[in-house]
Formats: C-alpha cells, structure tokens, sequence
C-alpha cells in the first residue's frame, strides 16, 4: 500500500501490546479512521538501541512475529521501515566476517577504517573537535581481530553501532540489496536514519557533507523511486538543512513544530508559531513526540536563544516530572539537544492544552506522525526510567492490552481520535491544497486549510493564552459545521 495522505502511528513493534499481532488488533478495534500509516519502529533482530543497531534486515525479530505479520499490516496501512544508512550493529554477520577475516574478509570495505582515512600524523585535536559527534570523545572505537591484530574503525553512536562507508561498492550492494528487500516486504516509507552523519570527508565537519550528500541521497532514490517507495531522509538540526531537503523535494520532517508549539502555549503568544506554520512546506511529516526527546536544536533561530531558554525553563517548571537530570548522563542521555519527557507531560498533563497542541499539529502543513504514548495521551513512566535509568524510557511505556482499553476511554483520547479522524476524511487538508495563517491578536492565531479547488475548507480558531479553540469546517454545499471545541466535546 502505497503512501497516502492521512495520520501516521509510530510504534514500537511490542509497545501496544506485546508483539504485532496484537498491534493488529489494536489499530482494528480502537484506531479505526485514527491512523492510516504506521511507523514501525526497527522491528529486526537488533543487539541494541531498542532496534537501531540491525543485525539482520531480512528477518523479524521472532519476539515480535514474522513477515506474515508486517505483510497483514502492510494490506490495510501505508508502512515505513527504518533503514540505519549510516551504521550496522556489529553483531551482524558483516561485522563479524570482517574480525574474523580482517583484511581478507569480503566486507572489509564495508566499514570505514580510522587509520586509512586521516593522513600521517592526523587527526589532531582540532580535528577532532570539528567532528559533528554525538560523544564527548572521538568517534572511534579499538577491535581486536581473530589474527591478534587491533585497528580502529569509525563509531559515531552506541558501542554496538559500526559506521558504514557509503562510497564503496560493497556498501552500495548492501544498501541496494536491503531496500529492494524492505520494499519487497511492504515499505511504502524508508525512513533513512542518521541520514546527515553518513558522509565522512577530510576537513569537514562530517555531518550533512555537501555535495557529497546529495550524491548519496540521488543514489538511494535511484532504487526506491522506480518502485513507488518514498525517502523520508531523518535530520534533527537546524531547520535551514531541513529546508534543503525540501528544495530538493524530497518529504521532510518537522522536527521544530513541538518546541515551536511549547513556547506558544506556555508564553500565549501567536507570532513565532504564525510565522513558523506560513513558512513550512506541505510536502513533510509533522512530529510533536517521537521515540527519542523533544528536539531543541531544531528550532534554533526560530525561536531566539532567549525565547528556547525560555521554553526550557517552563518545561521544568510547568512540565509533570520533567526534571533536567532525566536528559543528562546521570540517565544515558548523550544527546543534550534533546529533553526526555512525553508530550502530555510537557503541558503539566492538561487535557485541554494537549488537545489544543494536537489541533495546530493538524492544521500544520503535512502529514501528522502521532508518537504511540501521545495517541493515548501517556504521562511520563517514572518507573520505567529508574528501573532502566535509560532517560528516553520516560516516554516508552509499554501498554499492556488492557491498559489501551481503558486509555481509549477517557475524553482526551476521544476527542484526539475524533480530530484524527476528521482530518484523515475532510478534503481541506489536500497537499496540494493552501494555508492562510492570521493572527488577529498577540494571543490569537486563526489558521485555515482549503483544498486545491476551494471547494472545502477547515478552520482553527484558538486563543494560546486561554487555550480556548474552535474548529469549524465549510463543506462544497456552503455549510459550516462545528467540528470540535476546547472543551472536548465533538459536536460533529
């Protein structure tokens, strides 16, 4: 099933229920008309980083269910699978060839040799230091081959993450191989993670190297396009590399919308958020939450550094247990671009604000991705953070059966089901269509989606402040309708 225009589920394999199959149920009986796509986060054998280290993409981790199981999914749902472009788990069969082969190994290539890639007396510290890293150290790491010898190869995330070199013809196979695999297997989506690291080049900052990049980006899309599968490229920085993506219109993510809509509902003020929603493209995914933290870096220049401390300092302040120490070390936190919390928590686990973050994520350009603890509207998971002290855990609850079926019952979750819902039918949210963003106040933003022929057209009135809205639509016949109120009752 190919991609289609209506709100995408990420999920984890075994976080609504405990494998697919109940997440087959689950999207049967309570998420109907809620979602049409679903993220299925990494659902391979893995051997860390909660799947993001592959071993093997041609097979389903046995936990989870099988081909069969993602095959059903694939029948009523537009899918995307991740693909790890920059690294391979070193547990993999690859890895393991080439410790035990080293230098003969046919996959000896696939890896990128620390040693081969600097000249003679390099890299010094300056070097180092202009390396975009996700360590506080080198991205390096010692392995010991099966002969005795020792060499360094690349290492940007987790221990158990290998970096691939992308230029040789053993990586290429690679990544051709697995994607027509993937397709194959029922990818409407690749999501191509750590896209902007997988470029290494002397003197460069090793992160979303230009043209190089590009390059690599044309090869990818080479494979998928012919065969209808879109390329989401993962980029969390600065919008303006985002934007690049955009001009070269591929899809692209919004990851500065959740900061963005943070600091509007926390500061009830209109113009970053107005400024922000008439800049952005129609050809992206929306986020609020994901697997991992609530991006800063993101809306960096959007929001002026004072304004994004601003936002932070409430998030502790208004957020339900959001403390610092969640995204510090002290927690394995890594990246300090990132704040571990659910989206729920964030807004002090108040309905309404919530409701009312749900609805500008809506009416923003794209396709909405809904995070699977924010469609159930989840408060943080404190015990899951301490027994683990892995601080993204706060926000990746597991939900037993059970438990969705008495979260599916409260008002909050009804009315962000019922809002899904009426933006996966009404015609107003077209890609193709056009947004007119208006701020008749400081404290207030009217923003208007309409369909390609103008025929139909959706309407969110809301006041940041008081945190009040109204969403109106006006069908082809002239009839303007209630669709939903701040209040949580659906009218419509």
């Amino acid at each position: 099933m190919k991609l289609t225009n209506k709100a995408m589920l990420i999920t984890y394999p075994d976080s609504l229920g405990n494998n697919l199959k109940d997440l087959q149920k689950v999207l049967q009986t309570h998420l109907d008309g809620v979602v049409g796509g679903v993220h299925l986060l990494p659902f391979f054998p893995s051997s860390g980083d909660r799947g993001f280290a592959p071993m093997d993409y041609t097979k389903v981790d046995e936990k989870f269910g099988n081909w069969d199981d993602v095959k059903k999914l694939s029948e009523s749902y537009y899918l995307m699978f991740d693909f790890m472009v920059n690294h391979i788990s070193k547990q993999s069969k690859y890895f393991k060839d080439f410790q035990q082969n080293h230098n003969e190994s046919a996959y000896r290539d696939l890896f990128i040799h620390w040693d081969e890639f600097w000249p003679k007396d390099r890299p010094t510290q300056e070097d180092i230091d202009l390396i975009y890293k996700r360590k506080p150290k080198a991205p390096v790491q010692t392995v010991k081959f099966a002969d005795g010898q020792k060499e360094e190869v690349w290492n940007t995330f987790g221990e158990d993450q290998i970096d691939m070199d992308v230029t040789k013809e053993v990586t290429k196979k690679f990544i051709k191989d697995t994607l027509n695999f993937l397709i194959d297997h029922g990818a409407s989506i690749i999501r191509l993670d750590a896209f902007a690291y997988a470029v290494k080049k002397l003197g460069t900052n090793d992160f979303f190297v230009e043209p190089e990049i590009w390059d690599l980006l044309k090869e990818i899309s080479g494979i998928t396009e012919p065969r209808g599968t879109t390329l989401l490229p993962e980029i969390h920085e600065n919008y303006h590399i985002v934007r690049k993506i955009t001009d070269h219109d591929y899809f692209s993510y919004d990851f500065a919308l959740p900061i963005v809509t943070l600091y509007s509902l926390y500061s009830g003020k209109a113009d970053r958020l107005a400024k922000w929603l008439k800049s952005s493209p129609m050809k992206q995914f929306t986020t609020l939450d994901t697997h991992d933290g609530i991006g800063v870096v993101d809306a960096k220049d959007i929001l002026t550094d004072d304004e994004l401390d601003y936002t932070k300092a409430e998030m502790y302040k208004v957020g339900a247990n959001v403390k610092k120490v969640y995204s510090s070390t002290a927690y394995h936190n890594l990246d300090v671009y990132q704040i571990n919390t659910t989206y729920y928590s964030a807004l002090g686990d108040n309905d309404q604000a919530y409701l009312m973050a749900r609805a500008i994520q809506v009416f923003a350009p794209g396709i909405p991705q809904i995070y699977y603890v924010g469609l159930l509207a989840g408060k943080n998971d404190l015990d899951l953070l301490e027994k683990t002290k892995e601080g993204r855990n706060i926000n990746r609850h597991y939900y037993s059966m059970d438990e969705i079926d008495q979260e599916t019952q409260r008002p909050v979750v009804k009315a962000l089901f019922d809002l899904l819902k009426f933006r996966n039918k009404s015609q107003a949210f077209d890609l193709n269509g056009s947004i007119d963003v208006q701020q008749p106040s400081d404290n207030e933003i009217v923003v208007t989606r309409q369909s390609a022929d103008g025929k139909v057209a959706a309407t969110l009135s809301a006041n940041l402040k008081t945190q009040q809205f109204t969403i109106t639509e006006t069908t082809s016949d002239g009839q303007t309708n209630e669709v939903l109120t701040s209040n949580l009752a659906v009218i419509k």
